[in-house]
């Protein structure tokens, strides 16, 4: 697809650079920190202005309104894109979405934010494909649980100061991980159009309660000894962290959504810096089968959407091993895109985002009201964290997490074998 620039109306500070990506060709003006750049898009009915600007959510209301009175133009669509996160509390949040704060033309839904490494399999038309196949086992007596994990296997490494103020939980969790269940959680909307599909994960996202402090474990990485380079480093040692913080580099928590489908069925949400790989994906973990006769030797079946990286849908579950002798196993029905769709090109998610700006698309976007139920769910327990000061656990830099997670994990009935590791067919 070709995209190509018009003679650009305003310049504010951005990072310079000629980008091509699955979306088109986009050319911008050697800044700071935003640009203003007009596009014109095959699939687009009128030339776009495109903003964008990666700024602390404390200069939204200023950088908002001097867009507001500097570069609007008449020419085409005025679009604005703003990442998250949205603020610390939620009298940021209606700052930044309500008038006369982001007095542009759509107001409340123009925050948005994208999903890293989203995967087709996690987008709302994807996971409803896929959870067509399987929803009548989507019931509170076949599932045990559902996992959805967002793994970093490094450190801050020098902007940990910026991430001192939030923290992981507002980084990733009431984000990035609970937009995934919503779309996992979510029935089946009554179209394709964007509002219907977020109309439906509102509809999750009310059904959740807040999160209570017993139902989380919390943790802060430490240096290896024994590791190479940053490994060595903690969280503390990063030189913009101040050094008693205590904020956390790990969380899981466990959420449950109370309507028909999904009582009773924990949502486990466990996301992290500084672990032992890089990893999102989505485990449905069912129910062990009733009158087993093998034993130890079984192992519960799961449905998983592997995320990034190398997005992947595969069904784990028991299989009799070839030879002679009867001896069960545990493998997969796999779906790896880039083993299937070998002549497609994946775009990432920004790529992704970028062209639905141009086609007016926010399908992938969050609206006002989703932010306020994750304020909502989150809210209270930040304010509990921070006021209590809880202490997060020391967890080794490089390890799957502190112990204490895994228990919790335990408790509410996920059953981690450790015996099974997926195989990328791609590099076999």
């Amino acid at each position: 697809m070709k995209v190509t620039e018009l003679e650009p109306t305003v310049s504010l500070p951005s990072s310079a650079g000629t980008r091509t990506s699955a979306a088109g060709t986009v050319t911008r003006a050697p800044s700071r920190s935003c640009s203003l750049t007009w596009l014109r898009c095959p699939v687009a009915r009128r030339p776009t202005a495109s903003s964008t600007w990666p700024s602390r959510p404390s200069v939204y209301r200023d950088v908002t309104k001097n867009i507001r009175h500097h570069c609007m133009s008449t020419r085409g669509w005025n679009r604005v894109i703003v990442e998250k996160p949205f603020g610390r509390e939620p009298a940021e949040l209606r700052g930044a979405v309500g008038p006369p704060v982001l007095p542009l033309q759509r107001g409340p839904d123009l925050p948005h934010r994208p999903l890293p490494g989203q995967g087709d399999g996690a987008e709302p038309h994807g996971a409803q494909v896929w959870e067509q196949d399987f929803r009548a086992n989507l019931e509170p007596d076949s599932v045990a649980c559902v996992v959805l994990s967002f793994k970093e296997p490094f450190g801050t490494q020098g902007r940990g100061g910026y991430f001192d103020d939030f923290g992981i939980i507002r980084d990733v969790m009431q984000n990035h991980l609970l937009q995934i269940l919503s779309l996992v959680a979510m029935e089946k909307p009554a179209s394709t159009s964007s509002d219907d599909v977020r109309d439906e994960k509102v509809k999750v996202l009310k059904c959740i309660a807040p999160v209570s402090l017993s139902d989380v474990v919390l943790g802060q990485y430490v240096g290896d000894p024994k590791g190479q380079g940053d490994a060595k480093l903690g969280y503390l040692d990063d030189p913009t962290v101040p050094k008693d913080s205590s904020t956390p580099t790990f969380a899981t928590t466990v959420l449950y959504v109370h309507n028909e489908r999904w009582d009773g069925v924990p949502f486990i949400l466990r996301c992290g810096k500084a672990l032992n790989e890089r990893k999102a994906e989505v485990r449905l973990q069912f129910t062990d089968v009733p009158g087993n006769i093998f034993g130890a030797q079984c192992r519960r079946n799961e449905l998983v959407v592997r995320v990034q990286p190398n997005e992947a849908v595969y069904a784990k579950m028991m299989s009799k091993k070839p030879g002679v002798y009867f001896s069960p196993e545990e493998t997969e029905l796999d779906l790896t895109y880039r083993s299937r769709y070998r002549d497609v090109k994946l775009p990432d998610a920004y790529e992704r985002l970028i062209l639905d700006v141009f086609c007016g698309s926010q399908m992938h976007f969050v609206r006002s009201d989703e932010l306020r139920e994750a304020w909502r769910i989150f809210t209270p327990i930040l304010h509990q964290i921070e006021e209590e000061k809880t202490p997060p656990v020391p967890y080794t830099y490089g390890s799957r997490g502190p112990p204490e997670a895994d228990e919790l994990v335990k408790r509410v009935g996920f059953r981690y074998e450790g015996t099974y590791k997926w195989v990328n067919p791609h590099r076999l």
